[in-house]
């Protein structure tokens, strides 16, 4: 892969022209520092294309926005009417960025608002532009501009109506397919309550924000979005204001999501319990070197208790965990059975068209300091340079860009050039997730290996 598709790029720099070489500011009026004397227009831009990675935007030959990812924007910007340079930058997995095209240039309108959302998966992602007038809100009001940019749902019914009314005795404020969209419209602001239906099927709602109240004085672009994240509806919906803040509202019953990993080698088969439910295991039996799926949890605060399988004591691990709507953990009871303890981690689990993402967890209590290689198959590390240098006990690397490709996954005690890991063939394909523990022999020490999960394959 040596760039994004020229049709990504390319539309990536027809919606930032002109729009971030201006002041990251919605007040249109002059001061004497920043006088104005020509008409201008302002500009927005959100990441709304689900599995599309991050960009640098350069404009008039500088980098006005970088590492801009989904479900990000940009403030509203004042710029002066005119032509502007535009050029994309591609981050490539290894963050180097390479140019796609040659430098565009193009025009806006005056004292219009242009919104521009990228949207479509990235085979097919492409702008999709909303204009308003550039006016102020009515008192006592708040405005939205509602959209459809989730590429893989069917045409909608959008409702914003008071909580708890009967939808089929209510009108949808706007029937969508996607890309379509809701001019600027103003609402009493108040309380609402936002639901998502297939077109003419009110009692199947797939997306109900539960009531939320939309204060006095808002302007919202509202974009109905792929949900990524735990829970099986397929939209979230999104608010984003004038100041690029983009805030979630996420399904009423969007759980969190836990998947609990054993890699404790001296611990025997193991039962989590949660909030003291013993008769109902949140995961019943786990051995040594194994994993359970993820669980879906309703976001709360929880007791985690760790005991023997099938027992009520000891109560080798006892943790509080607060878990958040929307967010995946990996717990891992890791360390000697005398120092057991859990290592909780969040996961993003959204799947990205143009690179594998790699996550690598050093468990092993008897490896001490620790270098991974990540190299070419069948390399000789003598003379490498290490991936991750100096990694101790319990590190955790988070989510790595990896180009997609075959490798070899080589761990080390730090220093050493002698595998203690690997050679470990791996194949990592875009849209990939991969995550690898690195861990003790059963009882502990040597030999070492590793727990694989997710989208690993392992080939001999």
């Amino acid at each position: 892969m040596q760039k994004l598709k020229n049709k990504f790029l390319t539309m990536l720099a027809l919606t930032v022209l002109l729009g971030l070489t201006a002041c990251n500011s919605d007040d249109k009026k002059s001061t004497p520092e920043t006088p104005q004397t020509s008409p201008d227009t302002r500009v927005q831009i959100i990441h709304a294309s689900p599995d599309a990675p991050k960009v640098d935007l350069i404009v008039d030959g500088n980098a006005v926005a970088e590492d801009v990812d989904y479900l990000q924007a940009t403030p509203l910007n004042v710029v002066s009417v005119g032509s502007h340079t535009v050029g994309v930058k591609a981050i490539l997995p290894d963050g180097s960025t390479v140019d796609a095209f040659d430098d565009v240039t193009a025009d806006f309108a005056v004292d219009t608002i242009h919104t521009i959302l990228a949207v479509n998966n990235t085979d097919a992602i492409e702008p999709l532009v909303l204009t308003r007038s550039d006016s102020g809100v009515t008192s006592g009001n708040v405005r939205l501009q509602v959209v459809h940019a989730a590429p893989d749902a069917p045409m909608v019914d959008i409702y914003a109506t008071v909580p708890n009314a009967d939808l089929s005795q209510s009108a949808p404020i706007v029937t969508a397919e996607f890309k379509g969209s809701l001019d600027a419209t103003e609402i009493v602001a108040g309380d609402y309550q936002i639901r998502i239906t297939p077109a003419g099927d009110p009692e199947t709602v797939v997306y109900d924000s539960g009531p939320q109240t939309l204060a006095s004085g808002g302007d919202f672009i509202v974009a109905a979005v792929t949900n990524t994240g735990p829970g099986s509806h397929p939209v979230n919906l999104v608010l984003v204001n004038p100041q690029g803040q983009v805030i979630p509202l996420l399904h009423v019953a969007t759980p969190a999501e836990v998947r609990v990993v054993h890699a404790s080698p001296d611990a025997p088969a193991v039962d989590v319990i949660a909030d003291d439910n013993f008769q109902a295991p949140l995961v019943d039996n786990l051995e040594y070197a194994e994993y359970a799926g993820y669980v879906d949890l309703a976001p709360a605060d929880y007791n985690l208790k760790v005991v023997p399988n099938g027992e009520l004591a000891p109560v080798v691990i006892d943790a509080d965990l607060s878990l958040m709507a929307g967010l995946s953990y990996n717990v891992i009871a890791a360390n000697l059975l005398e120092s057991i303890e859990p290592l909780v981690l969040t996961a993003d689990n959204r799947r990205i068209a143009t690179e594998a993402k790699l996550r690598i967890v050093h468990a092993s209590p008897a490896a001490g300091n620790v270098d991974v290689y990540l190299v070419a198959p069948n390399s000789d590390i003598t003379e490498i340079t290490p991936t991750l240098a100096d990694v101790p006990f319990l590190a955790d690397t988070d989510f790595l860009s990896i180009l997609p490709g075959s490798y070899d996954v080589v761990i080390t005690p730090t220093g050493s050039k002698d595998a203690a890991i690997g050679p470990l063939n791996v194949t990592l394909n875009a849209l990939g997730i991969y995550s690898a523990i690195a861990i003790d022999n059963v009882g502990g020490g040597a030999p070492l290996g590793v727990i694989l999960l997710d989208d690993f394959t392992l080939t001999q």
